[in-house]
């Protein structure tokens, strides 16, 4: 830990009660004490905090899959070789596996079509066809101005900085 071994531990400890004194090492205690039990509280509601944004999946992870000291690279780069030696896999094989990934991706598709469909609201629904407008006459861009409209069409604004 630090880089210091058990000896050194032990002469820092003595040092620091002789310099701390035995008047103020209860105060000193008390105060580690709260620091231990505050980093708990802080790490015990990151971890619930954690378990809340993710949902009950994430128990579910195999965390020591991801455990970065399980890679030793010889045993990478012979996986890796062995794989490149493996024979070819059966053409008919390949082409029945394609096929199967086919139909399930289009069912798949299918079922979220429908999904869509049922789930569309009036709000979602596509906007009705409008009939055109009838023939302006040519001082209509003036009436337009008298009353502060703008001529053409009503453009809405666009705002690259909102989320």
């Amino acid at each position: 830990m630090f880089g210091i071994n058990g000896g050194e531990m032990i002469v820092l400890l003595l040092l620091a009660l002789f310099i701390i004194g035995p008047e103020r090492l209860p105060g000193y205690a008390d105060q580690l004490k709260d620091l231990v039990k505050a980093a708990k509280r802080y790490a015990s509601g990151a971890k619930t905090e954690l378990k809340e944004t993710f949902g009950p999946e994430i128990d579910d992870v195999d965390w020591r899959k991801y455990d970065p000291r399980q890679y030793d690279p010889r045993t990478i780069v012979r996986e890796a070789l062995a794989e490149a030696d493996a024979p070819e896999p059966d053409p008919e094989e390949l082409r029945r596996r394609e096929v199967t990934v086919a139909r399930e991706s289009e069912e798949e598709r299918r079922a979220f079509e429908d999904h869509l469909e049922r789930k569309r609201t009036p709000a979602h629904a596509p906007e009705p066809e409008l009939e055109p407008l009838p023939e302006q006459d040519h001082d209509a861009p003036q009436q337009l101005a008298a009353v502060g409209a703008a001529p053409g069409p009503r453009v809405t604004p666009y705002d690259g900085e909102a989320t």
